[in-house]
């Protein structure tokens, strides 16, 4: 008989826990919560100091039967749950459950599923951490409040299934002001001019600085032509030259927020996905001979702080490897680092849970995906305890008469940490090194080309998955656990919709917001949601009772549901027609609104289920056939190509959008090739391409 029992939430965990062990301790699994607030009505008594009304989830019956049959004959019971709010109220809910004194040492925590780090924390149990579970509860009534009082105004005037939340509304609000900004953008004319030097035999470009030293704007063709009428003849004088040493530091390693940021720019995982992988790393990888073992530390995380065991560690493998020189910053710059303002520091930042495991080692234990996200946790890690990068850079000022043009330049000294790794950037941009001649002041140099370009101003972007997700960061709202599932919610909802991986409202979306703007500001009030969050951090800190902050909130929520009741008009959503007739019962197609856009849909629904996919051409003629029409198609994984509309009869497609002008030199279908940065027009038959257009 075993004479410990231990708790965790999934079979990955316990069966990789029970190994680390031994035969004393039998490890079982609650899958997740076993209590929870019921779904078929509030739950909460408002009147009796909030106080939640707990029922086990339907279908834990058989899972909590089994836990209590293994705790009567166990010695002693710890709980493992993972090491947060939800972690902790789970323990709580499940000593609860099996009558566990709370305040007795059952508690045990581990950032990370290793044989030394599980063996360390059964020397240290402690009590329940109460704070905690009060700040989840209070997490979970506040959001029930809310979603339970606002979500059937909505089905009522709207239409059902429709949903509110905290930081949904305020994710949506983001969304739409953004739409909005953008609706409301006016271009501005702006002119470059480029320009190609000779130093020698050898070329450099530099770009249009300013007159008389000063910088200069240029903002019109008129602009542009007086100062090129300015520049005499094509010699320019080396007026200054500034050289200069820069480092540049590495970024941190990861947080909850910045691994799905990163994963979405370097990898293209949405938020979800990259949770459930990053949480099959955490559980557990069976590794063959050596047995299931956690890759990485806890994955819902806002700290940067690494142990001083993974430091050395990781500072022993970095001189092993690369040499000592790559090694040397890196006690002063941990002694510097410092963590946001906001941050619980609760647990580690994401790391691996050995350094030794390199991910060429596991390929063979990893899925593709997994292995791709685990290299990625790896190397930011790796990097994260490196030295700075040194690189020297050169500016110099070009001179004829009042007319200066400046050059840059830059060139890696010392690669430190840029060896293993570089953070992406939400344009796809990373920095290039960009060389030029030997310059010194006083040197001639001759004009080859002079470019001057005409640009307009363009809107703030569309948000990406990443981007919001940094902005909710930065704003203080919500926290890491929260924003993969909230982006999930406000898709599924149908109130916004992905368009090329960025976020556009939908006509439901926006509707929706303007009846939480009227009736509700304040629960999509960025300060006010940002004060609720830090609101409910003192309660896990102890600072403020969980009942004052609830009560705090619903004295002023309740007044503008009153309100609300009275005074919502219902919305009547018309669907827009499409045009034409449904092959199956005759009956008028309307356009509809689905999780990825917009879709026809036969008007007699229910007892007609026909639906259609809206096809969009984009009026070029088929290459290939020369009889269809080109039209934009969506593969299974919702990614735009292009093929002809008389598929299967003809086979044509194009990952590259085809235009309708044909190639100069071959006569051969020309292609909008979307790069990094903009669109360039190259032919699919030989190397002609146009300038790339931003």
């Amino acid at each position: 008989m075993s004479e410990y029992l231990v708790i965790v939430e999934s079979p990955a965990k316990a069966k990789t826990i029970e190994r680390y062990l031994g035969k004393k301790y039998k490890v079982k699994a609650s899958m997740g919560h076993v209590r929870d607030l019921p779904k078929s009505q509030m739950g909460v008594d408002i009147e009796n100091n909030y106080e939640p009304k707990y029922i086990t989830i339907r279908g834990k019956g058989p899972v909590l039967k089994e836990l209590k049959t293994a705790a009567k004959k166990a010695k002693k019971i710890y709980l493992a749950a993972d090491p947060d709010r939800e972690g902790e109220a789970i323990a709580w809910h499940l000593a609860h459950s099996l009558d566990l004194d709370t305040s007795s040492d059952c508690r045990v925590v581990f950032n990370e599923i290793t044989k030394d780090a599980i063996k360390e924390s059964f020397k240290h149990p402690r009590p329940i951490n109460m704070d905690l579970v009060d700040a989840q509860q209070a997490r979970r009534i506040l959001d029930r409040l809310v979603g339970y009082n606002i979500s059937p105004l909505l089905w009522k005037k709207v239409k059902k299934g429709l949903s509110a939340g905290r930081v949904q509304s305020v994710a949506l609000r983001l969304i739409i002001d953004r739409e909005k900004e953008i609706n409301q953008f006016t271009p501005e004319e702006y002119w470059t001019i480029e320009a190609q030097f000779l130093k020698g035999t050898e070329s450099f470009s530099a770009s249009f600085y300013g007159k008389n030293g000063k910088k200069t704007a240029l903002k019109s063709e008129e602009e542009v032509k007086e100062i090129l009428s300015a520049i005499k003849g094509n010699r320019f004088e080396i007026a200054s030259v500034t050289k200069k040493e820069r480092r540049r530091n590495p970024a941190l390693p990861f947080t909850t927020s910045s691994l799905q940021q990163e994963a979405a720019r370097k990898l293209n995982f949405r938020a979800k996905k990259t949770m459930m992988l990053a949480q099959q790393l955490y559980e557990g990888i069976d590794l063959g001979k050596e047995g299931t073992v956690g890759l990485i530390t806890y994955m819902r995380t806002d700290s940067t702080r690494v142990s001083e065991i993974a430091q050395k560690e990781a500072r022993e493998f970095i001189e092993s490897v690369h040499g000592k020189e790559y090694t040397k910053e890196i006690e002063a710059k941990a002694k510097k680092e410092k963590k946001a303002a906001n941050a619980q520091d609760a647990h580690e930042a994401i790391r691996p849970t050995s350094v030794l495991k390199e991910p060429s080692m596991l390929k063979e234990f990893l899925s593709r995906d997994q292995l791709r996200l685990y290299k990625l946790i790896w190397e930011r890690f790796l990097a994260s305890q490196m030295s700075a990068a040194i690189i020297d850079t050169v500016s110099a000022d070009l001179v004829n008469g009042e007319i200066t043009f400046r050059a840059t330049g830059s060139k890696v000294k010392f690669q430190g940490f840029m060896k293993v790794y570089i953070e992406g950037s939400d344009d796809g941009q990373e920095e290039k090194e960009k060389q030029l001649p030997s310059l010194e002041k006083g040197d001639n140099v001759q004009t080859e080309t002079i470019d001057p370009k005409q640009h307009f101003t363009q809107p703030p972007p569309r948000y990406t998955e990443a981007r919001l997700v940094k902005t909710l960061e930065e704003l203080g709202i919500g926290r890491p656990s929260t924003f993969a599932p909230t982006l999930d919610t406000i898709q599924k909802r149908g109130y916004v919709a992905l368009d090329n991986k960025r976020f556009i409202p939908t006509e439901l979306g926006e509707i929706v917001h303007e009846l939480m703007v009227e009736f509700f500001s304040d629960i999509i009030d960025v300060e006010f949601t940002a004060k609720m969050e830090k609101d409910l951090d003192n309660v896990e800190d102890g600072q403020v009772e969980w009942v004052e902050v609830i009560d705090e909130f619903y004295q002023g929520f309740e007044k503008h549901l009153v309100k609300a009741e009275e005074e919502m008009e219902k919305v009547e959503i018309k669907d827009e027609p499409a045009g034409e007739d449904c092959e199956n019962c005759g009956s008028p197609m309307v356009f509809k609104m689905g999780r990825y856009g917009k879709f026809m849909a036969c008007s007699n629904f229910p007892d007609c289920r026909n639906t259609k996919a809206i096809v969009k051409e984009i009026g070029v003629k088929c290459p290939k056939c020369n009889e269809g029409n080109i039209i934009e198609r969506k593969s299974k994984k919702r990614r735009i190509f292009y093929g002809c509309d008389r598929f299967p009869e003809c086979d044509f497609l194009s990952w590259d959008k085809p235009i309708e002008r044909k190639c100069p030199k071959c006569e051969q279908m020309l292609v909008e090739k979307k790069l990094k940065k903009g669109v360039q027009i190259q032919c699919t038959g030989c190397d002609y391409k146009e300038e790339t257009q931003v």
